[in-house]
């Protein structure tokens, strides 16, 4: 009985392990909402190809933290990619040199 509990549970992690995404990722895939629909996939399949080809570092990651609660781009709505062309809208994404 206590194997059969075991299992169910042993699942469900892997399924929240699976689906996990870094920060930096969400936030690079936040600016893909802002292209193009027919450029969308490409640039979704560019950012897991940098995923899988640069580790971030710990600080990386705590960057791209920080800038998910401040980059308020939203999927369902194209006007909030407009912030992108002002530089208080490029700092809070992380676009600013």
């Amino acid at each position: 009985m206590r194997r059969s509990a075991a299992r169910p549970l042993l699942f469900a992690t892997l399924f929240v392990l699976a689906g996990c995404k870094s920060p930096c990722r969400e936030l690079s895939e936040r600016f893909c909402d802002c292209v193009d629909q027919y450029q969308r996939t490409a640039c979704l399949q560019d950012v897991a190809d940098r995923e899988r080809n640069i580790e971030p570092t710990d600080a990386d990651l705590a960057a791209c933290e920080a800038k998910l609660d401040t980059c308020t781009i939203d999927p369902d709505d194209r006007t909030t990619c407009d912030i992108l062309q002002t530089e208080p809208g490029k700092e809070a994404c992380g676009l600013a040199r």
